[in-house]
């Protein structure tokens, strides 16, 4: 285990280097130093962190909404909106000092960084069957889980999910296993299909033939997504919307036979536990859920390219564009 750097014994402070988007498209490595950790703090050596797709190019472009910016403000972030910030919260590392953690590989909501201190409250222990790159989509799969729980989707439901990103295929994943539900993804990237059908789901890259769902999620971020995802309801069917636009205005499709079939839009986000689990569930005991759901080697397949930390400014505008091939990109950390 390597010693954290520590630059004077009577003030004690840590240097590290973190990801900071700056400008719109631009972002840097800043060295910093942050204070060593308190008696209920940890210190963490990072060893992967995944870059969330959606949420972080409306980061990188400037497009977070004015009206959003507290909400979208992530746990760790350093920094506001529209820049400069240090934006992330898929971090997987390993305890260094504290906590009694000594050793332990955690996750936390942590932006990009290669070393950083935490509230012990604020990281949660990893299982051993879970290795370090999968361990990433832990937020994405919470996001997941609480949109499964926001659609009330049950056993031998027709459910059609339409977008496959990342937080799109996990939902699918999650779907398929309610015993004798019937599960489609709709997505025009064919290369989609190979994973969605290990995930034990039917794959069509246009909605015209799917029809009468009893739960429909749209994941897409596309008019034309919500305009597929609204033709593929049933009678009083319910359409999760777990898309995020930022300032983007989005045009809906509520003519037709909209309103004749009572169709019902509702939008799940991850700040909020469901109101179904609510009373019962802290985000803590969702998130060590969400981990222990990664026990999943089929999830591999959600796992693209590898960057180096040292590499990912200049590989963000690549990794970020619309259409970037791979689901997740996970950054490695030496």
């Amino acid at each position: 285990m390597r010693v954290l750097a520590v630059e004077n014994p009577e003030q004690p402070t840590i240097v590290t280097r973190a990801l900071w988007y700056v400008a719109p498209k631009r972002a840097e490595i800043k060295a910093a130093e942050i204070a060593a950790p308190g008696p209920d703090d940890v210190a963490v050596r990072t060893l992967r962190s995944a870059i969330s797709r959606g949420t972080e190019r409306l980061v990188f472009e400037g497009n977070v909404p004015e009206s959003e910016f507290a909400s979208m403000r992530a746990p760790m972030q350093a920094g506001a909106f529209p820049f400069p910030v240090k934006y992330g919260y898929c971090a997987v590392g390993r305890v260094e000092r504290g906590g009694g953690l000594e050793g332990r590989r955690v996750f936390a909501l942590h932006p990009h960084q290669d070393v950083f201190v935490s509230p012990v409250a604020a990281v949660t222990p990893i299982p051993d069957a879970v290795p370090d790159s999968r361990a990433t989509l832990a937020a994405n799969m919470e996001t997941a889980l609480n949109a499964l729980w926001d659609s009330g989707a049950g056993p031998g439901d027709r459910i059609a999910i339409v977008g496959a990103g990342a937080v799109g295929l996990l939902i699918c994943r999650l779907a398929a296993r309610l015993p004798g539900a019937e599960v489609v993804v709709v997505d025009p990237d064919l290369s989609r299909r190979e994973i969605v059908q290990a995930f034990g789901a039917a794959f069509v890259s246009r909605a015209d033939h799917v029809r009468d769902c009893d739960v429909v999620f749209h994941t897409s971020a596309t008019v034309d997504g919500l305009a597929a995802a609204i033709s593929t309801c049933g009678f009083e069917a319910k359409l999760v919307e777990a898309s995020w636009y930022g300032a983007k205005k989005v045009e809906a499709s509520l003519g037709g036979a909209f309103h004749s079939r009572r169709i019902r839009i509702v939008s799940t986000q991850v700040g909020h536990v469901a109101p179904s689990r609510r009373a019962r569930w802290p985000h803590a005991r969702r998130l060590a859920k969400a981990l222990d759901l990664l026990i999943d080697e089929k999830l591999d397949l959600l796992l693209g390219e590898e960057v180096a930390f040292e590499d990912l400014p200049g590989a963000l505008p690549r990794l970020l564009a619309p259409g970037a091939s791979g689901v997740t990109s996970i950054v490695t950390y030496t």
